[in-house]
C-alpha cells in the first residue's frame, strides 16, 4: 500500500508528519473542511448516526476524531459515553471547546492517543466510528486490528471515507477537483501548503469500495457492506464483529 506523507522532504515518518500537520491546520479545519465538501459531509455524517443509533449503543468510540464533529453527532445516539480518540492535541483542543460550549462535556471525552495502539481494554465499544481518518494510518491493517481488538462482539464500525467515482463524468469531475482545486484552495487558505495537496493524494491511492471490504474481511470483521455516497465521492462501510 503506497505511504503518502504530508510533507516530502522530512525524514519524520507518517505517523508524525500527520500529527504535526492536523496540528498546524487545527484552527482552519472545520471552515475549510465544510468549503471543501460544499457542506456535503454534514450529511454523511448524519447517515453514519442514523447506523449507529440503530444499534442502540451504551458507549461509542470515534476514532480519528479531529475537532469532534462526529463525536458530538453521536451524542443523539443516546449512548450514555463517547469516546474521541486523535493523535493531534491542536484538533483535540478545538473539539474539547466545541464540546464544552454544547454542553457535552459529561458525555463525551476527547482523549489523545494512537489509533494503532489504543489505551483501551479488549471489547470495550459497543460501536465504533472513524470519518475521514483510515486513510491517516501509517500502517492500516494494525490500525484496524486495533480497532476490531476494542470492539465488542456483536459491536458495530463504520467507517466514513473519501473514495473514487466509478462512472462518468463524475471520475473525470472528481479527478480535476482533488488534483486541481483542492490543493489550490489549500494554497489559497491555508498556512499549511502540503496540507491539502497531501489530502488529495492520499485519497486517490487509498483502497475504496470492495478492496477495503476485504481488508475488513481478512481482520475478522463480519457483515461488511459499503454504501457509496453521492456518485462515489465518498464512501460509508460498516461491519461488525
Amino acid at each position: 500500500m503506497s505511504k503518502v506523507k504530508p510533507y516530502k522532504n522530512s525524514t519524520l515518518g507518517k505517523k508524525a508528519q500527520v500529527t504535526a500537520m492536523f496540528d498546524t491546520i487545527s484552527k482552519e479545519y472545520d471552515g475549510l473542511n465544510r468549503v471543501i465538501s460544499f457542506g456535503i459531509d454534514v450529511k454523511w455524517r448524519n447517515k453514519v448516526v442514523d447506523m449507529v443509533a440503530k444499534t442502540e449503543p451504551e458507549n461509542i468510540l470515534d476514532i480519528a476524531t479531529g475537532t469532534g464533529d462526529l463525536a458530538i453527532n453521536l451524542a443523539k445516539t443516546g449512548a450514555s459515553k463517547i469516546v474521541g480518540l486523535d493523535i493531534s492535541s491542536g484538533m483535540l483542543e478545538i473539539g474539547k471547546s466545541k464540546i464544552k460550549h454544547r454542553g457535552l462535556d459529561q458525555k463525551i471525552e476527547m482523549v489523545l492517543g494512537d489509533s494503532e495502539q489504543m489505551p483501551f481494554e479488549a471489547n470495550s465499544f459497543d460501536a465504533i466510528t472513524v470519518a475521514f481518518g483510515v486513510r491517516n494510518f501509517e500502517d492500516l491493517e494494525q490500525g484496524l486490528k486495533d480497532i476490531y481488538r476494542v470492539l465488542k462482539p456483536g459491536g458495530t464500525f463504520v467507517i466514513l471515507e473519501t473514495s473514487v467515482p466509478a462512472k462518468t463524468p463524475y471520475k473525470q469531475g472528481y479527478q480535476f477537483y482533488s488534483k486541481t482545486i483542492l490543493p489550490l484552495i489549500g494554497r489559497i487558505f491555508s498556512k499549511d501548503k502540503s496540507a491539502y495537496q497531501y489530502l488529495s493524494e492520499s485519497a486517490s491511492v487509498f483502497p475504496y469500495g470492495e478492496a477495503l471490504n476485504n481488508i475488513l474481511r481478512k481482520i475478522g470483521f463480519i457483515n461488511v457492506e459499503d454504501f457509496p455516497q453521492t456518485f462515489g465521492v465518498a464512501t460509508i462501510y460498516k461491519s461488525s464483529k
